[in-house]
């Protein structure tokens, strides 16, 4: 099964409040996200939605196969980001939403959870720490459906959403939103933008 994979993504300038990350290190953790999605064996194609101006730019410059970016000109939330994506994806495609912060994200952790999916109508993944959701999915011919934010693990779960049984240790799980997680993140080890922007954060 080949999956459109929906990549939600804050403008940097708002993103990674908490982490007090500068805009360039909150792109680089997305477009990190948005390669490892990429190299999924079981990805069709990855669509971006982001107000991000110079994120689209990136993409388009580097990654532009497989990647369908939709700019959002006043971005007001995810679900109305997850909503601009769903209007261009056919409900017979399985279809998966997964948050732009997970900078160890590996191909091979994804498509396990993938792979999981196939075998339920809905399903998301929590992270590992707070009781969110880094990933939803829905099979074909079945309407997705998402409550992101705070505390989302059980909001999902009362949606009747199955919880795919992906190992904790799992980079999948791997959400950074403060330092401390990204430090976690990084001991798993992080993708090549995320890196650099660490290792040269004036650049």
């Amino acid at each position: 099964m080949r999956w459109q994979v929906i990549v939600p993504v804050k403008p940097a300038v708002q993103a990674k409040t908490r982490l007090e990350a500068d805009p360039r290190l909150a792109r680089a953790i997305a477009l990190d996200t948005i390669s490892a999605a990429l190299e999924t064996l079981e990805v069709d194609r990855v669509i971006v939605v982001t107000g991000d101006v110079r994120l689209a730019t990136e993409l388009t410059d580097t990654v532009a196969e497989r990647v369908t970016i939709i700019a959002e000109p006043e971005p007001t939330g995810i679900a109305a980001a997850i909503a601009l994506a769903l209007d261009q994806i056919a409900e017979s495609a399985p279809r998966a939403v997964l948050l732009g912060d997970l900078p160890a994200l590996t191909p091979d952790d994804l498509g396990v959870a993938l792979r999981a999916a196939e075998r339920v109508a809905r399903g998301f993944v929590p992270d590992r720490d707070t009781g969110g959701t880094t990933l939803v999915t829905a099979a074909p011919d079945t309407e997705l459906l998402s409550r992101f934010g705070d505390g989302s693990a059980a909001r999902h779960a009362a949606l009747g959403l199955v919880r795919l049984h992906i190992p904790r240790d799992s980079t999948l799980r791997r959400d950074v939103d403060t330092r401390e997680q990204l430090d976690a993140a990084a001991a798993l080890g992080l993708g090549v933008r995320t890196r650099q922007a660490l290792q040269n954060p004036d650049d």
